[in-house]
């Protein structure tokens, strides 16, 4: 369920015009629906009322302070994978102590910016990092809360480059070595071991990955437990889909159902990193057609928006619905590639797509673009990044302004050997 939805004919988001957005802030811009989100993520929260738990919210799908901010108001906290998400997440006020800081390469600094910050706990991914956390927290003469990450080495199901649960995975520890590593752990003066994570991929649309994964961390916690290692935290990370097409992923409570027993018995607070189910749907890209250029074998919709504003579709071939912002009633349809002005031949965001015919200056919205799409954008051929705007009710509030030319060379100099 989202927030935007045609009034006679013309796209709103909220109660705002999409087209007045476009006169007002130009194209291309991501717009947000405040009550999207908001809608979201309480529909996680209540879904797992039932078992005490700390929602992070995955940053990495949108790292904007202001839609921070919104998290932090609604009670989440944040999973994080740098030390500029770190940054991000206090800035906008999330408490550090529901904070859980994830990857496989964090860095010394970084280490030590989230012990000082008094985040909840580190996820750590290898026993190599395990060492290198524990060095620092000695050098600042303190223990470091971490959970160890265990890679079931369970199918998810998903695009293989979102799939981050099996053996052959960058992340994680393998079941066959993980409990060695929970050891050596357990043995490091500078470590205290709090919890277990397991998250096996993202956009999944099946329960049973899972429940899956679930049953196979439950029975290391109470192998744990046995061993005297005490486990506060199961970590379940994060995945579950969106609708992008035609995709049914479960909502959050037919999730819940399913896995709530099995949490139960770990006896654990449950920390989970929602991110694409809590913001996909909340957003849009908002684009216009410059030219239509048919080769006599393709029709192609040139639009402003290009992959360095949206790369989804040209990394993953990802699927996003793309509407015209004025409808016309039982208007033909043709098939066009939607291209976007870079350089290169993978700079689309849609191919062969049956799709009412459009024109010059027709509004396009690119839907389903509130998670991995701004934080993903780039300044690729040296185009400015887009503003990001939020729109709550009947007004709408710049989240972030649209870059200038200036600030494309902002940070960069000219020797003075190369300026005679």
């Amino acid at each position: 369920m989202h927030h935007f939805h045609y009034r006679n004919d013309s796209l709103f988001c909220e109660d705002i015009p999409l087209e007045q957005i476009a006169k007002e802030q130009g194209t291309p811009s991501y717009i947000y629906s405040h009550a999207t989100f908001t809608r979201h993520f309480q529909a996680v929260d209540q879904a797992f009322a039932s078992v005490p738990h700390i929602i992070a919210f995955a940053m990495k799908a949108n790292s904007n302070i202001a839609i921070l901010r919104l998290m932090a108001s609604l009670g989440s906290g944040a999973d994080i994978v740098s030390g500029g998400e770190l940054f991000r997440a206090l800035k906008a006020g999330i408490p550090p102590n529901k904070i859980v800081f994830a990857g496989v390469g964090k860095d010394h600094n970084e280490i030590k910016y989230a012990i000082e910050s008094g985040i909840l706990f580190f996820n750590v991914e290898s026993g190599a990092e395990l060492q290198a956390i524990n060095h620092v927290a000695g050098e600042l003469g303190t223990q470091a809360r971490v959970a160890l990450r265990v890679n079931p080495n369970i199918d998810p199901q998903t695009h293989p480059y979102i799939s981050t649960g099996m053996k052959k995975s960058k992340f994680g520890i393998g079941a066959d070595q993980v409990l060695g590593e929970f050891d050596q752990a357990a043995a490091l003066p500078n470590i205290q071991v709090v919890g277990v994570h397991a998250h096996i991929g993202s956009q999944l649309t099946k329960v049973s990955p899972f429940v899956d994964s679930l049953t196979k961390v439950l029975g290391l916690i109470q192998t744990l437990k046995s061993k005297g290692i005490p486990i506060q935290y199961l970590n379940i990370g994060g995945g579950l889909g969106i609708t992008y097409s035609d995709e049914t992923p479960p909502q959050p409570q037919e999730l819940a159902d399913a896995i709530t027993p099995i949490l139960k018995e770990t006896e654990c607070e449950i920390v989970m990193e929602p991110g694409r189910v809590i913001a996909g749907n909340a957003g849009i890209l908002l684009t216009r057609v410059i030219y239509i250029k048919d080769n006599g074998t393709k029709k192609f919709a040139i639009v402003d928006a290009a992959m360095n504003d949206l790369i989804r579709p040209s990394l993953y071939q990802a699927h996003h619905d793309i509407l015209p912002v004025n409808q016309v009633p039982n208007a033909p349809e043709d098939v066009f590639d939607v291209v976007g002005p870079i350089c290169e031949s993978g700079d689309f965001l849609a191919q062969n797509r049956t799709m009412p015919v459009v024109k010059e200056g027709d509004l396009l919205a690119v839907m389903s673009a509130g998670a991995y799409a701004f934080t993903m954008a780039s300044n690729y051929n040296s185009r400015p990044k887009v503003p990001e705007i939020l729109v709550k009710g009947g007004e709408s509030f710049v989240i972030r302004r649209r870059e200038s030319y200036d600030d494309l060379i902002r940070g960069e100099h000219i020797p003075e050997f190369l300026r005679t």
